[in-house]
């Protein structure tokens, strides 16, 4: 009666964890986010510890702070450089002469909008300008002036917040590297107490590495595209170079996704200098940077991150990321390696004597 009791407790007990887990969401993200920064700084905050000059040493919490100001202006400087570009991207399409671009491609047009027709997919009183303008219409109803106004300040309100709690988490969580641990453990049975230690060590170690590695696969990537388009003088090269780099915390979908909008992007540059006769060889250049770059992506940055980070094999690795695409998508894409990780830690601890178990963690 008793285990049958304890059985129930330990569901009870779970339950309760994840309704309290799905009810404040938003502090989990920001828990969560604070933990991978400090994941970042922590080997940062390592190494200014073991800094002596003389018998004088930095205090442990000045080095702290001295991380998260140097994660905190690594992510403002890009803000600083990039929104500057954003801002002239909306610029450079708006300067974009719409009617003489228009009439450039009124022929193709109406073939879309005979074929449209042809398929019923437009009923023969219907053109493709009046479908476009009823939907850009209703848009528009949908979204009034005091909408958009609530919303903007309701976000304005959300960000800001997140921002100064992420930055107040991570503080703590960098000063003291046990500090997640002992919040984790203290949902834990006093029993698999040694366990969860384990667990969480391993996992920080293996997760510090993971993160970093992806901070440096993303800058390089972000480097490369942006000095090769610059060269081949394409508009936007660096904004182009920057969203890139940035899909690439998508594994194998990203690269696709940030070959379109640098395509995109760099069409809108050239239409807006009626370079209307490039657009294909800018197109080309760019879908051919970025094949370079995502080869030099496959084979030399993620076999060091993905698999030498978390000790997983490739193939292992590409079949994770899968399922976890299947079944959550984009999200589950980027999540798919850090939630294999821990299962695997977690899996290793419990359940270390199945044979399929023990062959998927002993590298860890």
């Amino acid at each position: 009666m008793g285990q049958y009791a304890k059985i129930i407790g330990w569901i009870i007990g779970t339950l309760l964890l994840l309704f309290v887990i799905w009810y404040f969401s938003n502090l989990v993200v920001y828990i969560l986010i604070a933990a991978v920064l400090s994941f970042i700084g922590h080997p940062l905050v390592d190494l200014l510890d073991n800094v002596r000059i003389g018998k004088f040493r930095l205090p442990h919490s000045v080095n702290a702070g001295i991380a998260l100001l140097a994660i905190t202006t690594v992510i403002t400087l890009f803000f600083l450089i990039f929104v500057p570009v954003i801002s002239r991207q909306s610029q450079i399409i708006s300067s974009i002469d719409f009617d003489f671009l228009g009439d450039k491609i009124e022929n193709y047009l109406q073939n879309v909008e005979n074929s449209l027709t042809e398929y019923k997919i437009l009923s023969n009183d219907q053109t493709l300008e009046k479908m476009i303008s009823n939907e850009l219409e209703g848009l528009v109803n949908m979204t009034s002036a005091q909408t958009i106004f609530k919303n903007v300040l309701g976000f304005a309100g959300t960000f800001f917040l997140g921002i100064f709690s992420v930055i107040f988490l991570t503080f703590f969580f960098l000063r003291d590297k046990n500090l997640f641990r002992r919040i984790i453990i203290a949902f834990v049975p006093t029993d698999l107490e040694d366990k969860a230690n384990t667990i969480l060590s391993d996992t920080r170690k293996l997760l510090s590495r993971y993160f970093i590695g992806l901070s440096i696969e993303v800058a390089t990537m972000i480097t490369i595209l942006s000095a090769v388009l610059g060269i081949a003088g394409i508009e936007n090269a660096l904004l182009i170079g920057f969203l890139g780099g940035l899909m690439n915390i998508i594994p194998y979908l990203g690269p696709i996704i940030g070959t379109a909008i640098g395509v995109i992007l760099g069409v809108a540059g050239g239409l807006s200098m009626e370079m209307y006769g490039d657009v294909l060889s800018i197109s080309l250049i760019i879908m051919g940077t970025f094949a370079v770059a995502n080869l030099i992506d496959n084979f030399v940055l993620q076999p060091l991150i993905y698999s030498n980070s978390v000790h997983a094999h490739p193939v292992e690795i590409f079949l994770v990321i899968m399922m976890a695409g299947s079944m959550a998508g984009v999200p589950g894409m980027i999540l798919a390696i850090p939630t294999y990780t821990v299962i695997r830690i977690v899996a290793k601890q419990f359940l270390g004597n199945i044979k399929i178990v023990k062959q998927l963690t002993k590298d860890i």
